[in-house]
């Protein structure tokens, strides 16, 4: 059908019609969010960056109204973690000390009534669509966003809470691959959005973080912990004691190491650690072997004392590498334990030390820091130089699940340059990335 000189000038008139409000419309919002409410908002998270977070707002807001052509919406923040203390301890019962971060996976999204989800997320070339009336896992959709979308709005349903169908555009600054968590972000940023627009905001972290792990578990395909989705949704320094696996009891801890004159540096080594599983495995398989002698299901529920007493008898029943892992699931028990106090005390250099002995009995007795046989261990490398570069001031450590990937490290602020600039000489430019405990988790912005 062909279209005449006459509508097509009538077409033409429409859409610059439609561009000129569009861009008073953004204008509007841009301008709204110049707002000393939106600055006290950016504030809470941000702290001194808020001024920098702002164009990402400002940015997402325009890409939103763009996209969808509405102007109500909500902006939602959810950050990455840190693993401060407790290397491979929470898939026993054990203790971990995490941390949310100052990088957030942040969305604006609006609710629609027609059970009907569309996601746009910056970096992925198509939008991620479902309709809700169609919850069951699609094994197509596992390591997708779609996946962790469905297996969320799926445990909302079972566990009787409410879901409903929201337009959503995501950025996110949480490097991927760098133990920090990207994917925990995203899910409970997703929660946060059901709970705030079917069920009042009134859905609990622990829930929330439940829910994630849930998602990620049965719909996204991958096996994890809880640590992730807690330290995400929690925020700030958070003490976690996972014996009880259904409900672990959770403690913020009140600590800002930046006002104490360190930063937080998470080194990247920049080495290959894909087609890990196996060895991730053999962590867990391991110690595993020393709960079936014991006939018992986590290393939790083992009284340390017998598991000393019987080491002679260990050593002809199981592998020595599954011992020495089982020594430091204990061991780093009570280093969480000593580290937490030491905060709660205010003594940063006892807690620095234990934070050193951790990144030790990973690297001795957990053995995770490269692969067995393997000549390349840039981990190693990161933390010798790390010990070189800050000897007795601040303190370093594997990050995460090892076998490459990440090192953390509390560097003085008086030596923060001169740590990053060796750290990106020996591994790359912009390898060291600064960060800093963000105080809040998951949560909804009223700007």
């Amino acid at each position: 059908m062909r279209v005449g000189p006459l509508a097509r000038e009538k077409i033409f008139i429409r859409a610059a019609k439609l561009n000129q409000f569009l861009r008073g419309y953004i204008m509007d919002i841009v301008r709204r969010m110049d707002s000393r409410a939106a600055q006290r908002a950016l504030e809470r998270l941000y702290g001194e960056r808020a001024d920098k977070q702002l164009w990402r707002y400002k940015a997402l807001a325009k890409k939103f109204a763009e996209r969808f052509g509405r102007e109500d919406f909500k902006f939602f923040s959810a950050p990455g973690r840190t693993e401060i203390l407790g290397n491979h301890t929470d898939h026993n019962g054990g203790r971990v000390l995490a941390g949310s971060i100052n990088l957030d996976t942040i969305a604006a999204a609006s609710p629609r009534g027609d059970g009907k989800i569309t996601v746009n997320s910056e970096g992925f070339d198509r939008e991620f669509c479902l309709e809700l009336s169609e919850l069951g896992p699609v094994y197509s959709e596992q390591g997708t966003t779609n996946g962790l979308i469905r297996g969320i709005a799926a445990r909302f349903k079972q566990l009787g809470m409410n879901i409903g169908g929201f337009d959503a555009c995501i950025m996110s600054d949480v490097l991927r691959g760098s133990g920090l968590s990207s994917s925990a972000s995203v899910e409970v940023l997703i929660c946060q959005i059901f709970s705030q627009f079917y069920n009042d905001g009134k859905v609990s972290v622990m829930d929330i973080a439940q829910i994630s792990q849930y998602a990620e578990n049965q719909y996204f395909g991958k096996p994890c912990g809880l640590m992730d989705q807690l330290a995400c949704a929690c925020g700030g320094v958070v003490a976690i004691d996972f014996n009880e696996a259904l409900m672990p009891e959770c403690e913020s801890v009140k600590y800002d190491f930046a006002r104490k004159g360190y930063s937080l540096i998470i080194t990247d080594v920049r080495e290959d650690h894909a087609d890990l599983t196996g060895e991730y495995a053999a962590i867990t398989e391991e110690m595993g072997q020393i709960c079936a002698h014991f006939g018992v299901k986590r290393l939790c529920e083992l009284e340390e004392k017998a598991f000393y007493a019987s080491l002679h008898e260990l050593h002809q029943a199981v592998p020595d590498r599954a011992i020495l892992r089982g020594i430091h699931f204990f061991e780093e028990n009570k280093r969480v334990q000593r580290g937490i106090q030491a905060l709660k005390k205010d003594r940063l250099p006892d807690f620095f030390r234990e934070v050193i002995l951790s990144g030790e009995s990973s690297w001795r007795l957990l053995q995770n820091l490269y692969k067995p046989g393997s000549i390349k261990q840039s981990l190693p490398l990161a933390l010798a130089a790390s010990e070189l570069l800050l000897k007795e001031d601040g303190a370093w450590r594997v990050h995460g699940g090892g076998f490459g990937g990440t090192i953390m490290a509390f560097v003085p602020n008086a030596q923060r340059k001169i740590y990053i600039g060796q750290m990106n000489r020996l591994f790359g430019e912009g390898a060291a990335v600064e960060l800093c405990v963000r105080p809040i988790g998951a949560v909804c912005l009223e700007m």
